[in-house]
């Protein structure tokens, strides 16, 4: 069985997402593939290189994140350029690692997932990650140190609350504490274990 989950940037993602891997749950993460494709030596790298010039590449080899951010923020033909490298590359590993899972059930993280639309076809359930707004430009700020304009003109790029929300078969707001996040969570997986295991007989 296959769960989506996604949220807004500073939603709390990759806190769900851990624990429900710790329970058991196979985890392809997006953005971590991402990360990799574009870390040094990353298989991304080389088209990025050869589209946006030596500037793109830091001097350890890595994607120069803050100079891309930059340029893509200010110029959509660049953003769709940059998509269009990373994320077939991405989907291709996605699609192999969920493939190759043996949890009890797959949980593909996608931060996008309600704005690329692609992948909500493929899933069994979407679990959305909610909070306010104003707790994401909090968070955000604090973890990356952007003020919050860069924060609120990420959030501008992506749907809006209520558009995840609408989307949602499942959702978990995150609004309290760890541990409230953590038992909205314990509760879901013990969910989706029984619905996979009846899927599976």
């Amino acid at each position: 069985m296959l769960i989506g989950l996604t949220g807004g940037i500073g939603s709390g993602k990759s806190a769900v997402a851990d624990a429900l891997q710790v329970r058991g749950a196979d985890v392809i993460d997006a953005d971590a593939i991402s990360h990799a494709l574009t870390a040094p030596g990353g298989a991304a790298l080389p088209a990025i290189r050869a589209a946006f010039g030596d500037a793109a590449i830091t001097s350890d080899g890595a994607l120069n994140r803050a100079w891309m951010r930059e340029q893509v923020f200010a110029n959509e033909a660049l953003r769709q350029q940059l998509n269009g490298i990373l994320h077939p590359m991405i989907r291709t590993q996605c699609l192999a690692r969920i493939a190759q899972g043996i949890g009890c059930y797959r949980l593909l993280v996608v931060p996008l997932m309600v704005e690329s639309g692609h992948w909500l076809a493929m899933l069994d359930r979407l679990l959305v990650v909610d909070c306010t707004e104003e707790m994401q430009v909090q968070r955000v700020r604090m973890r990356s140190g952007l003020d919050d304009a860069a924060v609120r003109a990420i959030m501008a790029r992506q749907a809006s609350r209520a558009q995840r929300r609408a989307a949602a078969d499942d959702l978990i707001f995150n609004g309290g504490t760890l541990s409230d996040l953590h038992e909205q969570a314990l509760a879901l997986h013990a969910r989706y274990r029984a619905l996979a295991e009846h899927a599976s007989r």
